[in-house]
């Protein structure tokens, strides 16, 4: 199923890399024709979202369990999505909530069965070259560092918040 129309498809693509997956990419990121290599496409275009994977997959992890499959459909809806394809395959997902000029929440990131593998890089990556992400006054995630995520974001610029007694927030119930 998908979550409706693209109103900017931003898209990088490269290749996948890991143990069992290496290789050089040429100058526009890609594998070599005829080098076997899987392509790793990261896009924004809604139609290629596949909301089930992105539920059922949420629905594993510890921020998002039991959320409700209306309340990820609204979410996307209302967000700046991602999506990391493998030969054409969705295998990971985030998205961020923005106003496009001061502030961006990343949140729902995920890549649940190719880590390793240089694709959650690849998306976060993406996410951060993102022209309307750029030069915001605060871009923040939250994330527990149970795989060594902060590293991860780390890379990207993303560090501890430097004065935590000034960040409030309304924690409604799970959705």
């Amino acid at each position: 199923m998908t979550v409706g129309a693209c109103a900017l498809c931003y898209w990088w693509s490269g290749h996948v890399r890991g143990p069992e997956l290496s290789g050089e990419a040429n100058a526009a990121g890609e594998a070599p024709r005829g080098s076997g290599e899987p392509r790793l496409e990261i896009s924004m275009d809604r139609v290629r979202l596949n909301l089930d994977l992105v539920h059922s997959h949420l629905n594993t992890t510890y921020w998002a369990k039991g959320r409700a499959r209306d309340v990820v459909e609204r979410s996307m809806r209302h967000s700046l999505c991602f999506g990391a394809y493998v030969e054409g395959e969705q295998v990971g997902f985030a998205r961020v909530v923005s106003d496009r000029a001061v502030f961006a929440y990343l949140m729902d990131v995920f890549i649940p069965e190719h880590q390793g593998q240089g694709i959650g890089k690849a998306l976060v990556g993406a996410v951060v070259a993102h022209p309307d992400l750029r030069g915001l006054r605060l871009f923040v995630l939250r994330t527990r560092d149970a795989h060594g995520t902060h590293g991860l974001y780390r890379q990207f610029g993303f560090e501890r918040l430097g004065n935590p007694e000034w960040t409030m927030a309304i924690q409604g119930p799970e959705a």
